[in-house]
């Protein structure tokens, strides 16, 4: 089995000396940078597969870094702030942040956020899939890969694992518990608000590519993906 490898990008030393030993100990290759530049240097050259974000970072913000990452990459990130608020746990979601963690936060509970992060790569991964078929939409599980109106629908890995779920379901309402538990894992330590900023994300997407709404919203129970078959 390769060894997953994970960017750290936090620039105090007591951090990351922390985060690198309970990785490291837990199996993870590391490799730890200390400002957003060398982050964006090292996505491209390394190609990890989780990048662990603080978002005080001296120059270039955590939430910048976050930007720019989604710009070229689909790469899994948890960020990691001092900052609890909900607004800015839903401005890092809605960046493309697949995970955030406050900080104190207890280095046993980053392992198992990022445990749960690489999960849902392998657990897509296990067999081949059918390209799923719609009228404005097909979606190719074993490629990652969505085209909404014959143009390539760009997606973050989390995006990606919302839209199939809720395509596999076409017609069938998904409460948000289920969509969380079927896209972050049933183990997954966060609120339920990360499902509608995902599910919202996805939704904007679809509707800037086919003009059509494909993703709705049942009051009180959850989403419905409601594209209709070729």
């Amino acid at each position: 089995m390769k060894l997953s490898h994970i960017l750290v990008v936090e620039d105090e030393i007591s951090i990351q000396t922390i985060v690198r030993t309970y990785l490291e100990s837990s199996g993870y290759g590391v490799t730890v940078v200390d400002n957003g530049p060398e982050a964006l240097t090292q996505v491209q050259l390394l190609q990890p597969d989780l990048v662990i974000l603080d978002l005080n970072l001296p120059g270039m913000d955590g939430m910048e870094v976050a930007a720019r990452l989604r710009e070229t990459s689909g790469v899994y990130i948890l960020m990691l702030s001092a900052r609890g608020e909900e607004a800015d746990r839903v401005a890092g979601l809605r960046i493309g942040a697949d995970d955030y963690l406050t900080k104190p936060f207890s280095p046993r509970e980053l392992v198992a956020r990022v445990e749960a992060v690489l999960r849902r790569r392998r657990e897509t991964a296990v067999s081949p899939a059918t390209i799923l078929t719609f009228q404005h939409l097909s979606i190719d599980p074993d490629s990652h890969e969505a085209m909404a109106a014959g143009q390539p629908l760009e997606l973050t890995a989390t995006e990606f694992q919302v839209l199939l779920e809720l395509a596999k379901n076409v017609g069938r309402v998904l409460t948000r518990d289920q969509l969380l538990s079927l896209v972050w894992g049933s183990d997954y330590y966060g609120n339920d608000r990360v499902v509608d900023v995902y599910v919202g994300q996805v939704r904007r997407k679809l509707q800037d590519a086919t003009g059509q709404l494909l993703i709705e919203t049942v009051r009180g129970i959850g989403y419905k993906f409601v594209d209709q078959r070729k």
